[in-house]
C-alpha cells in the first residue's frame, strides 16, 4: 500500500486527531489551498482578459465579451456536478494534481491566442469554456478537504480551504495589470501588443496573462502528487453518492449556495467590464481585485462565526444584506432619479462581495450540520458508526454538488447584465432582478432552516 494512503482515518477520536491526524489533516489543507487559488484564477482570468481586447485589435461587440466572461463559469459550474463525485473514486491526492495539471492547457492558450489579432472568436470561446477546469477543481476540493477534519472543525476548515482559494480570483485582477506591461520575458512568451486607450498609445504583453500562471501550476500539482494523502474510508462509487440526489436538503442548499457563491462568482466576472462600461473614465482594472478579495477574505475569516451562531442563522442576515447592497447599486447607477456615482457604485459592490463571503461560509457550515442532524431519521437502525460514515460521504457530495449547481450564477449575472445593457442601455433590469431572487433566498432559509423550530436551531439550542 502506498505511503501516501490512509487506511486508519478517524479524525472524532480526540487521542487520534491529537496525536496524528491534526498535523494530517493541516498538511493536506494546506497544500489543498494553492492548488484551489490557482484554479479560481485561471478559472476567472477572462475577466480581465476580456477587458482588454478592444484595446489590441480585436472587433468584438460587448455582447460578445460578457458572454466570453461569462462561459467559463457556465464550463466551471458544469465539470463541477462531476468532480463532486471524483475525490471518492480516485482519491484526494491524485485527483488534485491532476485537475491542476489540466490548467496549463487554457493558461497556455490565451497566451497563444491574444497575440494574434486574426485569431476567431471560436478560438476564444473554447479557450474560455476550457478555463472552466478551474472552475470544476473547487468541488472535488472541498469534498477532499470534509473528508479531513472532525465535525467541529468542518466549517472552519471548509471556509478556509475555500476562501484563500476564492483568493485566486483577487490574486489574479491584482496581478493580471502588472504582468501584462512586464516585458521581462519577451523573447519567450512574445512579441508586444500595441494598445490604444483614449487615443494613447502604450505597449502590454496581453499573453502573460495566461502564461504567468503555468510555472506555479506546475510547482502546485507536484506539491499534491508528493505531499498529499488519500483516504481508504473515503472510498465510495458514484452509485453509492447519488443517494443525495434524494435529499431535499440537497437542493435547498443548491438554491441558497446559487444567492451566495453564485453571486461572489459572478460579480467577479461581471464587476470589471461593468464598471468599465458604466464608468469609462475611471480605470476601475487597477482595484477590481478589491472586490473578491474582500468577498475571500470574508469567507475565510468568519467561518467560525457560523459554527458558534449557526450558519442558519448567518445566512438569513446575509440575504437581507445583499438586497441592501443591490439597492445602493441601483441608486449609484441613477435607478431612484440620482446622477451615476461611481464612489457608491464601487462602494456597494464592496459591501456586496463581503457578505457574498460571509454566506459561502455559513452555507456550507450548513451542510454538514444538516447530514449529521438527519441521519438518525435516515438510518434509524444504522449504528453511530455506520451514521457517521455516510454522513461524512453524503456531506462531501452535497459540498460539491452543492458548489456545482452555485457556480452557474457565475454565468447567469454577467449574461443577465448583457441582456440588460444591451435591452435598456443600463443594468437596472437585471439588479431588480437579482434582489428579488435575495428575497426569495431569504424565504427559503427561515422557512426550512432559520425559523427558531427548524431543525438546526433545535439542534444547536440542545448542543448548548
Amino acid at each position: 500500500m502506498s505511503r501516501h494512503v490512509l487506511n486508519d482515518w478517524h479524525p472524532e477520536d480526540p487521542d487520534f486527531w491529537a496525536s496524528t491526524g491534526k498535523q494530517i489533516a493541516a498538511r493536506n489543507l494546506w497544500i489543498s489551498v494553492p492548488n484551489l487559488l490557482l484554479a479560481f484564477s485561471v478559472w476567472m482570468v477572462w475577466s480581465m482578459v476580456v477587458a482588454k481586447l478592444g484595446l489590441i485589435g480585436f472587433k468584438f461587440e460587448t455582447s460578445q465579451l460578457f458572454w466570453l466572461a461569462a462561459l467559463p463559469a457556465l464550463s466551471g459550474a458544469t465539470l463541477r456536478i462531476f468532480y463532486s463525485f471524483m475525490v471518492p473514486i480516485f482519491g484526494g491526492r491524485r485527483w488534485t494534481a491532476l485537475s491542476t495539471l489540466s490548467l496549463v492547457i487554457p493558461a497556455a492558450g490565451i497566451g497563444l491566442a491574444v497575440q494574434n489579432p486574426d485569431t476567431p472568436y471560436w478560438v476564444f470561446v473554447t479557450l474560455a469554456l476550457l478555463c472552466g477546469l478551474g472552475g470544476g477543481n473547487f468541488a472535488s476540493s472541498m469534498s477532499n478537504i470534509g473528508f479531513f477534519y472532525p465535525k467541529a472543525e468542518k466549517g472552519n476548515s471548509l471556509a478556509l480551504n475555500a476562501g484563500f482559494g476564492n483568493l485566486g480570483v483577487s490574486v489574479m485582477q491584482f496581478a493580471v495589470p502588472l504582468v501584462i506591461t512586464l516585458g521581462l520575458f519577451a523573447p519567450v512568451v512574445g512579441a508586444p501588443q500595441v494598445a490604444v486607450s483614449n487615443g494613447v498609445e502604450s505597449q502590454i504583453w496581453l499573453q502573460n496573462a495566461g502564461f504567468v500562471w503555468i510555472p506555479f501550476l506546475l510547482a502546485s500539482a507536484a506539491a499534491a502528487w508528493f505531499g498529499m494523502n488519500d483516504i481508504t474510508s473515503a472510498k465510495a462509487s458514484f452509485k453509492t453518492q447519488s443517494v443525495i440526489f434524494k435529499r431535499q436538503h440537497n437542493w435547498l442548499m443548491c438554491y441558497l449556495y446559487i444567492g451566495t457563491f453564485g453571486s461572489f462568482i459572478g460579480f467577479s466576472a461581471a464587476f470589471p467590464l461593468l464598471g468599465k462600461t458604466l464608468f469609462p473614465d475611471v480605470n476601475i482594472l487597477q482595484i477590481a481585485f478589491l472586490g473578491p478579495l474582500v468577498g475571500a477574505a470574508s469567507r475565510a475569516m468568519t467561518g467560525w462565526v457560523s459554527d458558534r451562531w449557526g450558519g442558519q442563522n448567518v445566512t438569513q442576515i446575509v440575504f437581507y444584506a445583499l438586497i441592501a447592497g443591490v439597492l445602493g447599486v441601483l441608486y449609484s447607477v441613477g435607478a431612484f432619479g440620482g446622477e451615476p456615482t461611481f464612489n457608491l457604485f464601487f462602494a456597494s459592490f464592496i459591501w456586496l462581495f463581503f457578505w457574498t463571503g460571509v454566506g459561502n461560509a455559513s452555507t456550507f457550515q450548513m451542510i454538514p450540520a444538516l447530514v449529521r442532524t438527519d441521519m438518525p431519521r435516515l438510518m434509524p437502525d444504522g449504528s453511530p458508526e455506520e451514521r457517521r460514515k455516510q454522513s461524512e460521504l453524503e456531506s462531501a457530495a452535497i459540498v460539491g454538488f452543492s458548489s456545482a449547481l452555485g457556480a452557474y450564477g457565475g454565468f447567469f449575472i454577467p449574461l443577465a447584465f448583457a441582456n440588460s445593457m444591451k435591452a435598456t442601455g443600463g443594468p437596472v433590469t437585471a439588479l431588480y432582478i437579482f434582489s428579488a431572487f435575495y428575497a426569495t433566498c431569504a424565504i427559503v432559509n427561515w422557512v426550512y432552516y432559520a425559523r427558531p423550530r427548524s431543525i438546526l436551531n433545535l439542534s444547536l439550542k440542545a448542543a448548548v
